[in-house]
C-alpha cells in the first residue's frame, strides 16, 4: 500500500506541474502578453518559448508517468489513465517536434501577408492550438476523474 501511496503521489505531482503550465502559459500567460505588448511580434517570440517550456515540462512529466507504469506491466495494460497520458506525450511530441519546426522553417522564409508562406504558417498554427487545446481538456480530464481507491 505504500509503495502504491507514493507512485500516486508522485504522479499526482508531475500531472499538477504539466497541466498546470498548460493552463497558466495557455490560457494565462500569452493572452496577457498579447493583451499588453504593442510588438505582437515579440509577444508571438515569448508565447513561442514558454508553449516549448511548458512542451518540456510535459514530456519529462509524461515519460516518467508512462516510464513508471510500464515497469508494472498489469497497470499499464488496465490502467486508461496511463493510456490518457501516453495519448498526451503523443500530442506534446507532435507539436514540438513536428509542427513546431516546420513553423520555425516557415517563418525563416517570411510571412508576407496573403502569401502562400504565411497561408501553411497559419494551418499549422491552427494545428498546433487544436493539439494544446486537446492537451488541456484531456489534462482537464485527468485532473477530475480520479481513480477510486
Amino acid at each position: 500500500m505504500t509503495q502504491y501511496f507514493s507512485q500516486t503521489s508522485g504522479e499526482k505531482i508531475l500531472l499538477t506541474l504539466w497541466i498546470g503550465s498548460l493552463w497558466t502559459v495557455g490560457f494565462l500567460v500569452v493572452p496577457t502578453l498579447f493583451g499588453t505588448l504593442e510588438d505582437k511580434q515579440l509577444a508571438g517570440m515569448l508565447a513561442g518559448k514558454m508553449f516549448t517550456a511548458a512542451s518540456y515540462i510535459g514530456l519529462f512529466s509524461g515519460l516518467i508517468i508512462v516510464l513508471t507504469a510500464a515497469k508494472q506491466s498489469e497497470r499499464f495494460k488496465t490502467n486508461k489513465r496511463i493510456w490518457l497520458v501516453a495519448l498526451m506525450l503523443l500530442i506534446v511530441i507532435i507539436g514540438e517536434f513536428i509542427i513546431q519546426p516546420q513553423m520555425a522553417d516557415l517563418k525563416q522564409l517570411g510571412l508576407l501577408s496573403g502569401s502562400e508562406t504565411s497561408r501553411q504558417f497559419d494551418q499549422l498554427h491552427l494545428i498546433g492550438t487544436a493539439l494544446y487545446m486537446l492537451n488541456s481538456l484531456l489534462g482537464l480530464i485527468l485532473i477530475i476523474y480520479q481513480p477510486q481507491k
